[in-house]
């Protein structure tokens, strides 16, 4: 285990409660300390909602420890089942109930002999996987659970829609612009003369799960959270899928080609023959819906040719806006990293050729030292790079979770679908300082102060600044004296300089023509 002040993702056990939460009618159970149960408040804080978050904390305190937990999981579970008749009753570890050794398998067991709704144990180590690949464990294992007992049942129809249809797998509680993104989903799709036969979880009812095989195909918008599901209902229920993220005018064109030929191919086998061409479709939404391809022509956004940008997020997101920024608007990406480290190589592959580096770590100190050591002139990534950002004077574009409250908008900003690209290249374009913003920062002095200040995070390491180059430093207005600081102590590191002397600021003035 790492103690840290910040991680990009959460403990499993609130991957598997933003899943369980997500579901209508389903509650969930944590055996844990008092504390741990914060994603009831952080889930009613962000997301606004108006009811309780279906979460109960089975709380682990001294009593516990001395008599075992046995008595108290299984009282709670069968306490729940009394008071809120759930479908469902997800029990889920933490680190504290594996550090005890607790059996929650056989406390399970034991209240679903007596319960009368369904009760699992959320099968997830939490020791070795995180908030997002729980999240996708406990969906996918959610999924099986029902189609089994249905199958087991003889209840599963699996007689696909008459017309053509979709499950939506990946829409949940807390994600970064789902509720948008959904809504713009669900209007392409329809525009498509495509249904939808599901989406879950988000508002989604466990015993209807046993219709999931009745859509043709599965859309899965983002990798972290419904891949696994998809790849389940795949091998057991031969239904085919597609992963490519709508997101950005290019990608969208490619999932909307992916949808049609999948639909062919399942159509020339039935009744029901279809061969739409979907290419004018594309092409009027690219020129008259979706304004980012007019607008990567304009003049406007032809003034960032030349500016670089470093992208950092879940490896959904980065690895979409990396694309966008450097195929679509002609941006160049320094760096383009994710500190989903368990979809490294997928990342990888993505983003190959659209950008100088890449950056595979959780570490936010070691992503602050690139975003430093680059100095782009816009970042986008997480709520952390908007914080690095701003020490470093650096504007940030939030294009992933972990977020806080004002990325939960009220307004309607999808990141998915032809409105989506509309959105982001808003974002890209108001996230750079740009003609007369720059020029008046400079004349006004921005929100600079007269203090010399050191924003760096830990690029000067091993550089000392002498009396008489911080006295020269300090005789330079205050509105370019950190740009000159800056550029001197960069200079400095090239050229391998530990000491900063006057004579050392006139030689970094020179080499940089400032």
């Amino acid at each position: 285990m790492k103690l840290a002040y910040w991680m990009y993702a959460g403990p499993a056990h609130i991957g598997t409660l933003r899943v369980a939460s997500s579901f209508k009618n389903v509650h969930a159970i944590m055996h844990a300390p008092l504390g741990d149960d914060y994603m009831n408040v952080m889930r009613s804080m962000l997301e606004r909602e108006r009811d309780f978050t279906a979460a109960t904390a089975s709380i682990v305190d001294r009593h516990v420890l001395a008599r075992g937990s046995q008595k108290r999981v299984v009282d709670n579970i069968l306490r729940k089942d009394h008071e809120e008749r759930p479908d469902l009753i997800i029990l889920t570890p933490t680190c504290t109930s594996s550090i005890l050794q607790e059996d929650l398998q056989n406390f399970v067991e034991r209240a679903s002999i007596i319960s009368n709704s369904s009760v699992i144990f959320a099968d997830v180590d939490h020791y070795q996987v995180n908030e997002i690949q729980a999240a996708d464990r406990t969906l996918e294992q959610v999924v099986r659970y029902y189609l089994d007992r249905s199958h087991t049942q003889e209840a599963l129809d699996q007689f696909v829609t008459g017309v053509p249809s979709v499950n939506i797998i990946g829409i949940f509680t807390l994600g970064f612009h789902n509720q948008h993104d959904c809504r713009e989903l669900r209007r392409l799709l329809r525009d498509l003369n495509i249904g939808i036969n599901q989406i879950i979880p988000e508002g989604g009812a466990v015993e209807d799960l046993k219709e999931l095989p009745k859509a043709w195909l599965n859309l899965i918008p983002y990798r972290e959270v419904g891949l696994m599901t998809a790849m389940y209902l795949n091998k057991e229920y031969a239904m085919p899928y597609i992963s490519t993220t709508p997101m950005g005018a290019v990608d969208i064109a490619e999932c909307i080609r992916q949808i049609h030929k999948k639909i062919d191919i399942l159509a020339s086998g039935s009744s029901n023959k279809r061969r739409v061409d979907c290419e004018p479709f594309i092409d009027a939404q690219t020129r008259f819906v979706s304004q980012a391809a007019w607008f990567s022509r304009s003049i406007d956004c032809q003034n960032l040719t030349g500016k670089n940008t470093v992208v950092f997020g879940d490896a959904t997101h980065a690895a979409s806006i990396t694309k966008i920024l450097a195929r679509e608007m002609g941006i160049h990406v320094s760096c383009a990293g994710t500190f989903c480290k368990h979809d490294a190589e997928w990342f990888k592959e993505q983003i190959q050729g659209f950008c100088d580096k890449i950056l595979i770590t959780d570490d936010h100190a070691e992503v602050g030292d690139m975003i430093a050591s680059v100095e782009p002139s816009a970042i986008f990534g997480t709520q952390m790079e908007r914080h690095i950002g701003k020490r470093l004077d650096i504007p940030c574009g939030v294009i992933s979770a972990p977020v806080h409250i004002q990325n939960f908008t009220l307004g309607y900003r999808p990141f998915l679908g032809y409105e989506g690209t509309n959105q982001i290249a808003d974002l890209v374009y108001n996230s750079f300082a740009l003609g007369m913003e720059d020029h008046l920062i400079d004349i006004f002095g921005g929100h600079d102060t007269k203090e010399i200040m050191d924003k760096s995070l830990s690029t000067n390491k091993g550089l000392i600044w002498n009396p008489d180059s911080r006295l020269e430093l300090s005789k330079i207005p205050r509105f370019v004296r950190e740009k000159v600081e800056k550029k001197t102590e960069t200079f400095a590191r090239q050229k391998g300089i530990r000491t900063i002397t006057v004579g050392v600021m006139y030689a970094a003035k020179e080499a940089f023509g400032t």
